[in-house]
């Protein structure tokens, strides 16, 4: 039987071009596209509500300082302390690479209950129930920057549709887990979207955001058996790191769902 694919040989160079010391590489520009086209979409969905320009203006503010350094500080607590304990100035260098998402997802939570109590005067659940639609779109772009950067992939397989990641030395095929995510955030997104439009879902507290974490974590969760360890103490553990961190966000993802769905009404607008 003749395979339609026989191992993908990758080696994307993950820098577009450079000028001088300054490098434009395909992670940078796949995250920043990713939040552009995050924040017009939370802003149609904002403004269909209503919501004033300033409101929107200022949570997309908020949300870009806070993926970024929640994602950094998340790399570094719970996946590097142990370099950056001894060497605190390579904290700062983002552009070196060493992003968590789940760090990432309790900066944004951290910054919208700031932004809700300082700005719109409403629930934090309000904020982040809305803004849990886009963000699952924007885990797909990141998780193509890590493609391009040949990094976060998984472990070896005989499956056609393998990576030979030919830049970092290797020579069998991986898992390109970082596919795998990425369209788990693209199915999460076209979900969370139909109950956003379709449903009463973002008229109960919680459901949106409940089904973003159980959607999004659940699909991390079982990815990571086939993922490289990102650290070399993973290696002892039954479950990862990645997968100790996705277990709370599942339990307070259900545990959102069942309260929103305990609210009087219907579900579905039409059902």
């Amino acid at each position: 039987m003749i395979q339609i694919l026989s191992f993908i040989h990758w080696n994307a160079n993950p820098e577009i071009f450079h000028i001088g010391g300054l490098s434009v590489r395909w992670y940078g520009l796949l995250f920043a596209s990713g939040l552009l086209i995050g924040y017009y979409i939370g802003e149609w969905m904002l403004k269909s509500e209503k919501v004033p320009q300033k409101w929107i203006e200022s949570l997309f503010f908020y949300i870009i300082i806070a993926t970024i350094v929640g994602a950094r500080l998340g790399h570094v607590f719970f996946y590097g302390w142990d370099y950056y304990s001894q060497h605190p100035e390579e904290i700062i260098k983002v552009w070196h690479g060493g992003l968590a998402s789940h760090g990432g997802a309790l900066g944004i939570i951290i910054a919208l209950w700031i932004h809700s109590r300082l700005i719109t005067k409403r629930t934090v659940l309000w904020t982040l129930d809305r803004i849990a639609v886009p963000t699952a779109l924007v885990g797909a772009f990141i998780r193509t920057g890590n493609l391009m950067n040949s990094e976060i992939y998984g472990i070896q397989t005989e499956l056609p549709w393998g990576f030979i990641f030919e830049r970092n030395g290797e020579l069998v095929a991986k898992h390109p887990t970082q596919i795998y995510e990425a369209l788990a955030y693209v199915i999460s997104f076209i979900i969370l979207m139909f109950l956003y439009k379709k449903t009463s879902a973002k008229n109960r507290p919680g459901l949106l955001l409940g089904a973003f974490f159980v959607l999004i974590f659940i699909a991390r969760f079982f990815i990571e058996f086939i993922k490289e360890d990102q650290e070399a103490f993973e290696a002892t553990m039954a479950l990862n790191m990645g997968q100790w961190l996705s277990v709370p966000f599942v339990l307070i993802g259900a545990l959102l769902i069942a309260r929103a769905i305990k609210l009087p009404g219907k579900v579905f607008k039409n059902g």
